[in-house]
């Protein structure tokens, strides 16, 4: 007779069998982290199901790249240098960093709507969701969320109002609809600092 699964035991296996790559010490370490945080968010969330806290930390293969990449171990197993690429690099990002650009791109273009405001506004935005995208602070979903909320949609909201309106209108009703758009960015972010990884 097969006895029950445990999820949990189920997924630290799998991540295990994934970061078998790494040394040792790494893994057993990566394990611990991935067990205590499991731990916590079930007494965090006594409602949340297994599966929940598990989907929300990610696939195992995911986990063991990312892994494997901050520990700099390629192919060959040797410790990174200062002059190897951003893999080694990634997790270095304060994960404020894209949270603040991603937020801040608005009020750039609001406070100064004529040459720098714009082109600030989009070099954070573009920036701030580059950083979030190679962040080994969020999972895939959380990422593409982020990007979605806070880069694609106020973007085309603003490119449709500019089109329809003939270009940018001052008045109540841009106000409003900046300042709506201020509240997404702003409440997206706050989502994103709630939900990172440690």
């Amino acid at each position: 007779m097969k006895t029950p699964a445990d999820p949990v035991r189920d997924y630290l296996a799998a991540v295990e069998r994934e970061a078998s790559a790494l040394p040792a010490d790494r893994r057993q370490e990566l394990l611990a982290d991935l067990a205590e945080h499991i731990e916590v968010t079930r007494a965090e969330h006594p409602d949340a199901a297994t599966g929940e806290i598990l989907a929300e930390l990610g696939d195992p293969r995911t986990i063991a790249a990312t892994a494997l990449a901050e520990a700099g171990n390629g192919a060959t197993g040797a410790p990174a240098r200062g002059s190897a690429g951003a893999p080694a690099r990634r997790g270095k990002v304060h994960p404020l960093v894209p949270l603040l650009m991603l937020t801040l791109s608005l009020p750039f273009m609001m406070v100064f709507p004529d040459h720098p405001g714009p082109l600030f506004g989009v070099l954070f935005r573009i920036t701030g969701a580059v950083l979030l995208c190679t962040s080994v602070h969020w999972i895939a979903v959380q990422k593409t969320t982020g990007v979605m909320l806070t880069a694609v949609l106020p973007t085309a909201v603003i490119v449709t109002w500019n089109l329809s309106s003939g270009g940018p209108a001052g008045g109540t009703p841009a106000l409003l609809a900046n300042l709506a758009m201020l509240a997404l960015l702003a409440g997206t972010a706050a989502w994103l600092w709630r939900v990172r990884r440690a």
